[in-house]
């Protein structure tokens, strides 16, 4: 495993992200706690350190299941990272409370590494605002030795991260962006570390693989790498390319099955960045990938706040794949298995779904376009 220091302290260059754990028929808010348990055993074994959870993961479950998966381990051997779940606005004056009910949940006396969750044009103001004393508070708790390390995470622009910076900088550790080839360009991810550069801020990686988007390309795109590299597998790619970014020190991978653990530890290994031929071809295939799809990373902070009970991110992959194909039948017949009160066109336009997505999608309008493709 290669490791990358932080503050004297040695962390696995690649960390388990707790959102995407396996669950149980299909349903994410059932982890499927034994077949998670295996993962973190193989996990803790080949020297990964690092556990990403949140509040609103799974359901709420993700803390439960990933501090039972740790239980068993001496405390200073791994390290537990969580966040206060600002995304949801109606949390800003439960910080207090949150945060003890966190520790509750993952059944220890502090965290390693605690966030301000996805700092964002919904929540930069509320965040900001002193009247709901969340920094003072996370900050107390940092000086009671109760989170050793403090910073946030971003999926807002360069300038809402400039804005929590010139507030909070001073007391900001790291902080978790949105980072993979695909968003180098598209959602600004080098404008984002370069400004964490300027702050001397160390950048943690959410979203390496774009929610699994980047773990298969097409036969023309995967031939491209293949002459570079014969022996690298596609998904290894997207991990090269961040392995070449000095700032990066923590990746963090949502995997959901054994496989994945396996052949992402593998790849962490060994440090292979990419050379600039590579990171131009590489580029360049993340060019051809964009073609117009919505960006979801299957977050289901969405389905949480859907009035309707929609499982939006299904409905958006099969809405990108209809569009990626200009029609043809998996979508419609996919469709077609699902209630009528479950499907695209049960959605009222209510948007509180896009007030707490994290890439920005205008879902109501999605939506509303599916519904009408589909008509057709």
């Amino acid at each position: 495993m290669v490791y990358k220091d932080f503050q004297g302290e040695k962390l696995s260059a690649l960390g388990l992200g707790c959102m995407r754990l396996p669950v149980v028929d299909g349903d994410d808010a059932r982890i499927d706690e034994a077949a998670a348990k295996e993962m973190v055993d193989y996990a803790m074994a080949r020297g990964v350190n690092y556990y990403d959870t949140a509040w609103g993961y799974h359901s709420g479950n993700s803390e439960l299941v990933i501090g039972r998966s740790l239980a068993s381990y001496p405390r200073e051997k791994y390290y537990l990272a969580t966040k206060f779940p600002g995304y949801d606005l109606s949390n800003m004056d439960k910080v207090e409370e949150i945060f003890e009910k966190q520790l509750e949940k993952c059944g220890v006396g502090y965290f390693d590494f605690y966030l301000f969750h996805n700092v964002c044009e919904m929540n930069i103001d509320a965040y900001l605002d002193k009247k709901y004393g969340i920094f003072d508070y996370l900050v107390e708790q940092k000086r009671k030795g109760r989170i050793r390390h403090l910073g946030f995470s971003a999926h807002g622009s360069v300038e809402v991260m400039r804005r929590f910076l010139e507030a909070y900088g001073s007391e900001m550790e790291f902080c978790q962006i949105q980072l993979n080839y695909l968003d180098w360009n598209f959602q600004d991810a080098k404008g984002k570390a370069e400004l964490l550069k300027e702050w001397k801020l160390p950048v943690w990686v959410m979203e390496p693989l774009r929610g699994g988007r980047l773990a298969k390309l097409t036969q023309a795109e995967e031939e491209k790498l293949l002459a570079l590299r014969p022996e690298e597998k596609v998904p290894a790619w997207a991990f090269r390319f961040l392995q070449a970014i000095p700032e990066v020190t923590m990746v963090l991978s949502g995997m959901s099955n054994f496989e994945q653990l396996k052949e992402n530890i593998h790849t962490f290994e060994t440090e292979k960045p990419l050379d600039d031929t590579e990171m131009k071809t590489l580029l360049s295939v993340a060019d051809g990938l964009l073609g117009g799809t919505l960006p979801c990373t299957a977050c289901h902070y969405c389905v949480s706040h859907c009035p309707q009970g929609l499982e939006i991110p299904k409905l958006i992959a099969l809405y990108n794949e209809h569009c990626f194909t200009g029609g043809g039948f998996l979508a419609p017949m996919a469709i077609s298995m699902e209630p009528e009160e479950k499907r695209p066109g049960a959605c009222v336009g209510c948007k509180s779904c896009e007030a707490v997505c994290p890439q920005g999608i205008k879902i109501s309008g999605a939506m509303a376009d599916f519904a009408e493709r589909l008509k057709g």
